[in-house]
């Protein structure tokens, strides 16, 4: 599943394929993006910028024109060489962006608006962000004071809210209580100054190496290249996350998985490691 590293990776990849570049042709099959289109056509203008916000992505075009998008559970940007043959259906196919030398295609992407850049100030969720873990300015003494402000919710629970931290989803959710040896179930308002800050700081270490540059720039959604154990081995990238009934990797006791929250995600954990 998309969560941010993935589209931190894809916008990159996107930055470096059409910053700079003309649009020579814009398709898409949602109305109002086609209505935009219309009255304000994308063909002749230039690809600015892309860039990610947690988990949504923003693609600038010259003439104040933004693309928002985000890819919840199932969305995914690929590139391709014209003439190339798609890795996925057209029937999946929402949005194509093409240059002279590159075709940019969303498929299955749930969420894509157009906006200046006044109306995107206005945008719910957008505008609510927690400092985003692999923005150049994550602030994490703000970002623990985030935290202890959810006193009432559970660990777990809290780290998927983006108005916290920007960027986290069910796999870093239980990945990041395991690597802190902090029971997701625990209340923020137990958790000490110390246990908050090894949070934020664990946090933001583990997003932050799973977008080096040795950790795969292709457009790839799901987890692909995720490690959080910083093992070679493929079958050792994660330390709990979809390993229920499996011994853990540090002390050999299952792994268990429960759910959390008002939405019922699951969260693995360690019963021994994260007592």
């Amino acid at each position: 599943m998309p969560e941010g590293d993935t589209i931190f990776r894809a916008a990159r990849t996107l930055q470096r394929a059409l910053a700079g570049k003309v649009v020579t042709r814009f398709e898409t099959v949602l109305p109002k993006l086609a209505r935009v289109d219309e009255d304000a056509p994308l063909a002749g203008r230039t690809v600015v910028d892309v860039e990610a916000r947690g988990k949504w992505m923003l693609m600038h075009f010259s003439g104040d024109l933004i693309l928002l998008t985000h890819m919840l559970m199932s969305g995914s940007w690929h590139i391709y060489r014209p003439g190339e043959q798609w890795q996925r259906s057209r029937n999946d196919m929402r949005v194509v962006i093409e240059t002279s030398d590159i075709l940019a295609v969303a498929f299955r992407v749930p969420v894509a608006e157009f906006h200046t850049e006044e109306s995107l100030k206005r945008r719910a969720r957008l505008n609510q962000l927690g400092d985003d873990l692999l923005g150049a300015e994550f602030d994490i003494p703000a970002s623990v004071e985030r935290l202890r402000a959810h006193g009432d919710l559970e660990l777990g629970d809290t780290l998927l809210h983006q108005s916290v931290l920007a960027g986290p989803g069910n796999v870093f959710k239980s990945e990041i209580c395991f690597a802190c040896r902090l029971d997701p179930f625990r209340k923020i308002s137990s958790l000490s100054e110390e246990e908050l800050l090894r949070v934020a700081t664990k946090a933001r270490e583990l997003m932050t190496s799973n977008v080096s540059d040795t950790s795969g720039d292709k457009i790839v959604t799901y987890t692909g290249f995720r490690r959080t154990t910083g093992r070679s081995d493929p079958y050792e990238r994660l330390w709990v996350y979809g390993r229920a009934g499996l011994p853990c990797r540090r002390c050999g006791t299952r792994i268990e998985v429960k759910r959390q929250g008002a939405q019922a995600r699951k969260t693995y954990f360690c019963p021994e490691c994260q007592r």
